[in-house]
């Protein structure tokens, strides 16, 4: 992470117009002239270090060209366009899908539909003059039984 950090930063102070490395000498706020901080350049860098340098100058370049680069393309009109559909589709598309999906899921449980479906028993049992509970389930006289000598 903090390398991360000074990659960040040195890319921020490159923009400024700063340099990336080597010896900065001026006067300091009180007139007092700074002493010049020399780094001393890296003896063998790794590949790896390479890439990320390469890396670096690449964005730098990308960067000078283009203040407001967001990271999706080297030309600005392609970046701000890139950006526009990336926060659009990526974004608001599933926000706005996402939350109608959501709404229009059936009810977990069911317990707003077996309410519903007692309610409507209830009435209908009422109508034809049964009572509310019966001890059977179902009708026993509809009931098909296996004969008692197979048992």
């Amino acid at each position: 992470m903090m390398a991360a950090l000074g990659r960040c930063a040195r890319r921020l102070l490159l923009l400024r117009g700063f340099p990336a490395r080597g010896a900065r000498a001026g006067s300091g706020p009180g007139g007092v002239a700074a002493a010049a901080v020399v780094t001393p350049p890296p003896a063998a860098a790794a590949p790896r270090q390479q890439h990320e340098e390469e890396e670096e100058g690449d964005m730098v370049a990308a960067l000078r060209k283009n203040p407001d680069y967001h990271g999706f393309d080297a030309d600005p009109v392609m970046d701000v366009w890139n950006m526009r559909l990336a926060f659009f589709f990526g974004i608001s598309l599933c926000i706005v899908v996402g939350a109608t999906f959501l709404h229009y899921l059936p009810e977990h449980g069911m317990r707003k539909w077996a309410r519903r479906e007692a309610e409507r028993m209830v009435k209908e049992r009422e109508r034809l003059g049964l009572p509310v509970l019966d001890s059977n389930y179902f009708n026993p006289s509809k009931l098909v039984l296996p004969a008692e000598d197979e048992e």
